[in-house]
């Protein structure tokens, strides 16, 4: 078009408008703009003339759309991708386009949901501004930045950005630097000029568009244009908010979706989620978890006749007892793995691996464990024996406590805090601390050190047993042996083992242990003997140990008392594990209470202690030991006459992170007896009400029981 033209063209439209004021330089230029015009230079100007530029094609919009959508996405998985250099953790992805190459090599789109994902949030961002050429450059300067950050406190924490970041950055920016490794100096750089790089390129596609990256232009005066852009924002965040709310509750329309496209939540690890589903889908999934319903008579009335009840309970049950709780050392061991092959059904092992353990169960307060999980889900095991609270009374969508609640809670009450001073309470972990988030919790908890495998509390001791990958018990015994006999205080002790951590790979040389079938049984097939025949010998390994580490308690002048509990049985049973009949076996572990020579409590054996669940650990611990009780306490010890153990719904394969939805949480009587929700007592129903109520007050409430002493004794 000729300038001639232009001009010709521009007068006649402002013409048309006879009888009507002059539109303004603003509604020329705007309209300029949307014909495909732009105003030239200064001299061009003041001829009145104006130079065309050609407005890109709509088509050209859409597809600059999908490729920097897909450009944000494989940026932000270059984030937690490029940091699997551990040896102790395996890595679902090796590069960025692994992820891309799934959908051919395994039918996995769990890439395409991460770019409708981001796509919307894009979306979002194009009808709130309206410039193509301002938002895009602001979403990929922002992926690079997120993807640096995630680079960072990956290399220095081994942790991904969580929720619960977003909130310490909002209120203490300077923790931002804690995630900066060495040689920070040059990424931040690159990713500066890459920022400055994309303003330019930006800039001049900006200037060269007729159209300045409008995609919705003004279309006449009545604001339609405005009511389209208004409309499309809504729905965009509509669908996204929707998303995002109900990803995490299962059984709904979003997490339907996310799993048929091939997202498979692995909580266990942040970054293996992350690399697994996508960075932007495993934080996503963690922002809105569904926890519990609340209760229909919760109120803070409710919870005043509630502490009152418990509060004369705790001054029926404090009337014998004559000591505390924090005036002994008591360590909560959770020994990974830790159960009895022999009492798998149809497997048979020449030698027993326990003779020590099953001696130490005979002498003191001990039984069987109810455990939630099979072949996986430490942490939950571990959060209930620290809290109290119970997994059965959680919404099934709330697979990890550790990862989806704890970080986000004001108020989080565990039994370590009996013992006062941060400086009390100390945990051991010969692993990873970024697993299950225990860094961070632990913080909460009131836990002043953490040792593991990093910094800045490194384990003392790390040897290794044959060939295999984790450290000793014998090895995380002694570390915390070392921190417990350095002091006369009494203390709370964590700790988390890894020796007999899945898979079993013939670690063990000469390995004098050899698994079958029991008579009459299936046969156990070859790879599935040689995983028991491993694991076997590392129950005997930590038998020994064990028993060396309470006899080193016992020298000490200090009284001392062991919590002792396998998590739940590994993995390896698939023969015993493809007979439902075999669920409740599958979920029974050992455990028991043991005090040291010092301890008043020696040689103590609680009544109804043959069965149990961890929520239950610190409630039988005060009664093993004749300590006083809280009325938290106090309720935890008639909760556990009525019910001796409670989990939630389990099945016969590996944990995974989709808990079962519908079904009866399991009850065990005192004879390790299922029982019936329908045939329990107005006494127990009454229990059961109230342990709903005291577990949605702490998780999901307003904690009205903090204000009330719940939690402290001889109030």
């Amino acid at each position: 078009m000729r300038p001639e033209e232009v001009h010709t063209m521009t007068t006649s439209t402002a013409v048309e408008g006879m009888g009507e004021p002059k539109d303004e330089p603003e509604r020329l230029d705007a309209q300029s703009a949307d014909n495909g015009l732009d105003h030239g230079d200064s001299d061009g100007l003041a001829k009145g003339t104006v130079c065309a530029r050609k407005p890109f094609a709509s088509w050209l919009y859409a597809l600059l759309f999908l490729v920097f959508d897909i450009i944000a996405v494989l940026t932000l998985q270059w984030g937690v991708t490029q940091n699997s250099t551990r040896v102790e953790l395996s890595s679902p992805l090796t590069g960025v386009w692994d992820m891309v190459a799934k959908m051919w090599t395994k039918q996995n789109f769990v890439f395409v949901l991460n770019l409708l994902l981001l796509g919307l949030i894009y979306a979002m961002l194009l009808f709130l501004i309206n410039r193509f050429w301002v938002v895009s450059p602001l979403l990929l300067s922002a992926a690079a930045i997120v993807a640096l950050i995630e680079h960072f406190k990956v290399s220095v924490r081994y942790e991904t950005v969580l929720p619960s970041d977003v909130k310490l950055f909002g209120s203490n920016t300077g923790n931002i630097m804690s995630f900066l490794p060495s040689g920070a100096f040059w990424l931040i750089a690159g990713v500066l000029l890459y920022v400055a790089v994309l303003i330019g390129i930006f800039v001049y596609l900006n200037h060269i568009d007729g159209r300045h990256g409008r995609l919705i232009r003004p279309m006449d005066r009545t604001g339609l244009a405005a009511a389209v852009r208004l409309l499309l924002l809504a729905l965009s965040v509509t669908v996204f908010g929707a998303f995002t709310a109900q990803v995490s509750t299962v059984g709904s329309w979003a997490d339907g979706l996310s799993k048929s496209m091939g997202d498979i939540p692995s909580m266990w690890d942040s970054v293996y989620d992350a690399q697994r589903n996508g960075p932007l889908v495993s934080f996503i999934r963690q922002c809105n978890p569904k926890i519990m319903d609340k209760p229909q008579d919760y109120s803070q009335e409710s919870m005043k006749a509630l502490a009152k009840r418990y509060q004369s309970e705790a001054k029926n049950i404090n009337t014998g007892r004559t000591t505390e709780m924090k005036d002994n050392t008591v360590v909560y061991i959770l020994s990974e793995s830790y159960s009895d092959p022999n009492r798998v059904p149809g497997v048979e092992i020449n030698k027993d691996p326990m003779p020590r353990i099953r001696s130490i169960k005979d002498q003191t307060t001990s039984g069987y464990m109810l455990s939630s999980g099979y072949g996986g889900g430490t942490a939950n095991l571990e959060y209930m024996s620290l809290t109290g609270l119970s997994m059965a009374n959680f919404d099934s969508s709330l697979t990890s406590p550790y990862q989806q609640l704890v970080p986000g809670e004001q108020w989080t009450p565990t039994i370590n805090q009996l013992w006062g001073q941060v400086g009390n309470s100390l945990a051991f972990h010969p692993y990873e601390p970024s697993m299950y988030s225990r860094a961070q919790d632990y913080k909460k908890f009131g836990i002043s050190h953490f040792y593991t495998l990093e910094e800045p509390d490194v384990i003392a001791h790390q040897q290794k047993l044959g060939s295999s990958p984790y450290v000793s018990d014998e090895a995380t015994y002694q570390s915390a042996f070392e921190k417990i006999s350095a002091t006369s205080k009494s203390q709370f002790i964590q700790m988390a083992t890894m020796q007999n951590h899945m898979p079993y790979h013939s670690w063990y040389a000469n390995n004098e242990f050899k698994a079958s079938n029991k008579p009459g049984s299936p046969k156990l097939e070859a790879d599935e003997k040689t995983s028991i025949d491993t694991y076997a010998k590392g129950v005997e390994l930590t038998d020994r140990a064990t028993k060396q580490f309470l006899d080193q308690l016992d020298g000490l002048s200090k009284p001392v008392t062991v919590v002792f509990y396998g998590d739940h049985l590994p993995g390896i049973y698939s023969t015993a594990g493809a007979d439902s009949n075999n669920s409740l076996d599958l979920h029974l572990t050992d455990y028991f209470i043991w005090s040291n020579k010092a301890s008043a409590s020696r040689g103590q054996r609680n009544e109804n202690s043959d069965y149990t669940s961890p929520n239950y650990f610190a409630a039988q611990t005060a009664e093993h030991m004749g300590a006083k009780v809280s009325p938290y306490l106090a309720f935890l010890t008639r909760m556990h006459d009525a019910i001796p153990a409670m989990e939630p719904p389990v099945v016969n394969n590996i944990q995974g992170w989709d808990r079962i939805p519908e079904g009866q949480p399991n009850y065990l009587d005192a004879h390790g007896k299922p029982m019936a929700a329908k045939d329990f007592d107005a006494r127990t129903n009454q229990l059961m009400d109230d342990y709903k109520l005291i577990q949605y007050d702490i998780t999901a409430g307003k904690g009205y029981l903090k204000d009330l002493h719940f939690m402290e004794v001889g109030r």
